[in-house]
């Protein structure tokens, strides 16, 4: 085991599920977890099974009953502490991170960086949770709306944000006065218990434990068990679009609300006027950053065809010397992918492209040895390939050349996400162009930045089978609360709206 591993509290046997008495003995299976580094065997970990879960959601459903009658501010005051516990574990976590997912260390440090900033931008959210005045018709009659806690949020996360991607939802829910009970993937099971025990330390020495909860479990049992539980009003998931459709479809049918953050299909432009240099690093790592693992990584590039001589060379010598290899050394920019399952993914997606007529630059192939590495690939991609339509979790891009504007909007448009998007130039016209309503169709257009690294201070999500969610800032909080419109009558008379007469 590493040190840093023993500071977090991970112990060879982890129980899968936790509530204000620790975490809960669980009889389910012993699920093996392994680092994608090396393959080496990490730790063993009890899976809950629907016992556990009921006695989770049970427990947030008390403690919510009271956690929503303390003061926004006093809550914001908890969080605030939560993120300067998370400081303070900031670079254990961090390579707990790196040797669960692969991620490089800068990134696994930036990951807990998110996750303490969402914090921060919680305690100040606390005493922003306002709703409207509205002018009444009525004489003697005041409007007004305001803001309810909704009760239980059941947050769902995946594997390549085992950590921020839970504060996102977990900080806002817990501001605007909800509980959360967290179902982590099954393939970064560590990440959430070293998580859980820090954040709910905090929450513990106030009095408020099962503010948070923790349920690692098969997603056939306690993914389908939260679904379906009329207790929890919201279920916020991160995960593929197949996955999310059936969320979607689940969660509807008993008329709750589902968050859902789903695949992205993502792509820059590159204008014939851009810097080149900017755009390399850029395209770079948006394309290999998390071995291109983030729902926000570049798939798809286009550029003008009077620069693309100049820049696609460019590409692929980047790409030929990206180190690769273990992810806690020094200078590594790409690590392994998650498992074996993703590497078969990523050699059928180059086998596909093979034969739908791409040409493989570069790449296309696995680095032998042991862990699950492979190489960073570059295709110059044809427009009827149907593969580019699809998201594929790997570092692949595909590269078109376009003659106008208009066109590759059109083709950056023409998927079924709708999530990131971005354009590299020097002209205001053609960055107001891509910023119009007849520019991008994503929930996030950037302008002479990449498509990945999202800050946590605007919206976060995405469009068509993107799902439509948003969550970390802006007026995200409102997904977690419900809205309740308000009429007070402080005259002596009872007059009705739109002029309507009932006289007794």
């Amino acid at each position: 085991m590493y040190d840093f591993m023993s500071r977090l509290g991970l112990q060879a046997v982890n129980s899968g599920a936790a509530t204000t008495s620790g975490f809960l003995p669980t009889h389910g299976p012993e699920l093996d977890v392994h680092s994608p580094i090396d393959g080496a065997l990490l730790a063993k970990v009890k899976l809950a099974g629907l016992d556990e879960y009921e006695k989770v959601v049970g427990e947030a459903a008390r403690v919510f009953a009271d956690w929503r009658m303390v003061p926004a501010p006093k809550r914001g005051e908890i969080l605030r502490e939560v993120g300067d516990a998370l400081r303070a574990h900031k670079e254990d976590l961090g390579r707990l991170i790196s040797v669960e997912v692969g991620k490089i260390l800068s990134e696994g440090m930036g990951e807990v960086q998110e996750s303490v900033d969402m914090a921060d931008l919680c305690v100040g959210m606390s005493r922003q949770l306002s709703g409207l005045t509205m002018h009444s018709e009525r004489p003697g009659h005041r409007m007004y709306e305001q803001w309810h806690p909704l009760g239980v949020v059941g947050v769902i996360t995946a594997f390549n944000f085992p950590n921020a991607v839970w504060a996102w939802n977990a900080m806002v829910a817990a501001a605007a006065g909800d509980t959360v009970v967290w179902k982590p993937s099954l393939k970064a099971p560590l990440t959430a218990i070293a998580t859980h025990r820090i954040c709910d330390e905090v929450f513990q020495k106030y009095g408020w434990g099962g503010v948070f909860g923790l349920v690692i479990g098969e997603d056939k049992v306690v993914g389908e068990a939260m679904i379906r539980d009329r207790r929890v009003p919201l279920v916020s998931a991160t995960g593929s679009t197949h996955m999310g459709r059936h969320v979607g479809q689940v969660v509807a049918e008993r008329l709750g609300r589902s968050l859902l953050e789903l695949g992205g299909n993502n792509a820059i432009i590159i204008h014939e006027d851009a810097n080149l240099d900017l755009a390399l690093r850029a395209i770079v790592f948006a394309s290999c950053g998390t071995s291109g693992q983030r729902c926000t990584t570049n798939r798809r590039l286009f550029v003008h065809e009077s620069i693309a001589d100049k820049l696609v060379p460019r590409i692929q010598r980047a790409y030929e010397s990206i180190p690769i290899g273990n992810p806690l050394e020094a200078g590594t920019l790409m690590g392994p992918l998650i498992d074996e399952q993703a590497v078969q993914q990523y050699l059928h997606a180059c086998d596909q492209i093979r034969a739908q007529g791409g040409e493989i630059l570069t790449g296309g192939e696995r680095v032998e040895g042991p862990g699950f590495y492979v190489r960073p690939t570059l295709v110059r991609a044809r427009a009827d390939m149907e593969i580019c339509k699809e998201e594929t979790f790997a570092p692949i891009l595909y590269v078109f050349t376009y003659k106008d504007l208009s066109e590759a909007i059109r083709l950056q448009n023409d998927v079924p996400q709708g999530l990131s998007s971005a354009i590299f130039t020097d002209s205001f016209r053609a960055s107001e162009r891509f910023l119009s309503h007849a520019g991008s169709d994503c929930g996030i257009a950037n302008v002479n930045i990449g498509t990945s690294g999202a800050e946590i201070g605007g919206a976060f999500g995405g469009e068509k089978e993107t799902g439509g969610g948003r969550e970390a800032g802006s007026d995200s909080w409102k997904a977690y609360m419900r809205r309740q419109t308000c009429t007070m009558n402080w005259s002596d008379e009872l007059p009705l709206a739109q002029g309507v007469r009932f006289d007794l």
